[in-house]
This record gives C-alpha cells, structure tokens and sequence, in this order.
C-alpha cells in the first residue's frame, strides 16, 4: 500500500443500506410542503443528487427549478426525511458486510473515510444514524446532494475538504470511491477516483464493468477482499 492516507467516499443508498422504498414517499411530502402541489412524477433518482432530482422533478410539472426554491425543497425534505425516521429503521437494513468493512477501516490510521452520496447532508447522517454507522464515518470531509447538481464535483468538493482538514492532498492517487451505479463510476472517474462497484442496487456486475470500475464486487459480505479491492485499487491493483 502507499505511503499516506487513502481517502474513501462511500454512496450511501443500495451501497451501504436500503431504506425499504421509502424514497418516493419522503419526495411526495416534501413536494407538496414546497409547491403546494401533489407531485405526479418524481424524476430517476439512480446514482443522482439531490438537487438534480429536484430540479428535474420542479422541471416535470412545469415549475421553474430556482435556487430559492430548491432551498425551500431541500428545507422540506429534511422535515419529511425526520417523519420517515421510525419507517426507515423498521423497512430499511444494513447491506451485508456493509458494518464489519465500515468498522475496520474507521479503524486504520492510514484511512479518512467519509460519504459521497446524492443525498443532502443532514439526511445522509440521518440514514446512517437510523443504523448505528454514523460513527465510522467522518461528515465533513464528505460532499452531499445539495452541493452541486453534477455528482463528479461532489469527488473534488470532499478531496478539498478531506485535505484542509487533514493536511494531506487527495488526489485520484489516493481516492476510492465505492458506489451501485453507472452514475457512481462516472463520477469517480469524472472527479478524480478510482472506484470499487458493487452489484447491490438495480445494476449489475456486467455494466458496472461496461462502464469502467476498475472492480466489480458482487457484495460487501467478504470483509477481507473489500478491504483489499479497496486499498488495493489506490495502487493500481485489478
């Protein structure tokens, strides 16, 4: 392994846990709290952020997608997340392996481990709170939905904050990012990772390959070969 510290930038839904379909209904609520309307199409959620999904949402009922009023819908649907909180525990799970990989990275020195996720921050920590995985994870060198619409500045906007407040420079050199989606491996590759696919969403080992990661995982369920394919990814290894 190289010498220095591996920075790596977890996707949250279908990589770490599933939250039991609940996503559509969270959207629905926090719509309605903004607009004053029934939503009737939530826009494709896959491997997206939270501001794109909201802006395009806006856009499908004809509702111009401003930074005011993605502010309002972001301030809604924190508060509709924080009534699905018991719904979440009850319907969602951790992915298999997903705490065992968490917890013994947290555990090494020569590892900043954090989030990189289409979800707004405070529902980012709220997910991972509802199952106990908070406290592997360090937020604020992460990057979140309603930073930016593009996935791929969320990699350069955690590589910033990861290196002021840890005083090393990350880099694709020394960056893994771990996702379920095309989405995810374009925006390693986009913003400066390298990325570690796992086949626990929608899509399959076949495009996750077909579009590009460097490794396919079928699961996290091996702890040791995570860890691996992880580490190892930072030094080139396939």
């Amino acid at each position: 392994m190289s010498a220095g510290r591996t920075l790596v930038l977890w996707d949250i839904d279908h990589t770490l846990i599933t939250i039991g379909g609940l996503s559509h209904d969270i959207y629905a609520d926090a719509f309605r709290s903004a607009t004053g309307q029934v939503m009737r199409q939530l826009a494709d959620m896959t491997g997206r952020t939270e501001r794109a999904i909201a802006a395009d949402t806006l856009r499908l009922h004809h509702i111009e997608a401003s930074d005011r009023l993605l502010h309002s819908f972001g301030l809604a649907l924190a508060d509709s997340f924080l009534t699905y909180e018991d719904a979440i525990r009850k319907r969602g799970r951790v992915l298999g392996g997903a705490t065992e990989v968490l917890s013994r990275l947290a555990d090494r020195p020569d590892v900043v481990q954090s989030v990189l996720t289409g979800n707004m921050e405070p529902i980012a920590i709220g997910k991972l709170k509802a199952f106990d995985l908070d406290r592997f994870v360090d937020f604020d060198a992460g990057a979140y939905g309603m930073d930016h619409e593009e996935r791929p500045e969320l990699v350069r906007l955690a590589q910033q904050r990861a290196t002021a407040k840890y005083g090393s420079a990350f880099t694709a050199d020394n960056t893994v990012l771990i996702g379920d989606t095309p989405n995810d491996v374009l925006a390693g590759h986009l913003g400066g990772a390298r990325v570690v696919a796992v086949a626990t969403g929608s899509c399959g080992a076949d495009a996750l390959r077909e579009a590009g990661a460097e490794l396919v995982l079928t699961d996290l369920s091996d702890t040791p070969a995570v860890i691996r394919a992880i580490l190892g990814v930072t030094d080139g290894a396939q």
